[in-house]
């Protein structure tokens, strides 16, 4: 992606984010995007198939900046996702959302959030399974591989409902450890 490219991408981005602190996701059409972005219509149907592949995009790029941290390569990988890495990639996870980083904590939180939590979650497995050996191995040892992988991603996400309905008061360090101690 040549470097206009880019920067139009990150204009829908921020545009859309900047919409969702607005609206509810299912309230924000394709014309709001582009007006705010100031971009054309087939500008942004060269980028995003449709609102639903940009809130996809949006996902994915949370995650992928996570894989490339956790992997150390910042180098030539741009995000909409900036930050100082920590080693636990759960922890590095869950500061992004006490930031509410990209407005994706009220995506997960929100209303018609169904969507989005399908696409964080299939993220998240993706995730879960690369740091399997994290968990403790002798717990749920029996418990088939890929059943396991939803259970501690349903109890991430559960983690996070939790906090969020009670103020976010832990800290993303606190939240890591109970998230970490109940799978």
């Amino acid at each position: 992606m040549d470097r206009r490219q880019r920067k139009t991408r990150e204009a829908i981005f921020r545009a859309f984010t900047n919409l969702l602190s607005e609206k509810d996701f299912m309230h924000i059409t394709v014309g709001d995007i582009i007006d705010r972005a100031d971009i054309g219509r087939a500008t942004f149907y060269a980028h995003f198939e449709t609102k639903d592949f940009l809130l996809k995009e949006l996902c994915e790029e949370l995650f992928c900046h996570i894989f490339d941290s956790m992997n150390n390569e910042h180098s030539d990988h741009r995000h909409i996702f900036n930050c100082d890495a920590p080693k636990s990639v759960f922890l590095h996870l869950f500061r992004h959302l006490s930031k509410n980083d990209n407005k994706i904590l009220d995506l997960l939180s929100g209303r018609n959030n169904e969507l989005f939590l399908q696409y964080f979650k299939t993220n998240l497995c993706k995730l879960i399974e690369n740091q399997l050996p994290t968990f403790n191995a002798d717990k749920n040892n029996s418990l088939p591989t890929d059943f396991r992988i939803k259970l501690i991603a349903s109890t991430f996400v559960e983690t996070v409902r939790w906090w969020v309905a009670n103020g976010m008061k832990e800290t993303p360090e606190t939240i890591t450890e109970y998230f970490l101690c109940a799978v």
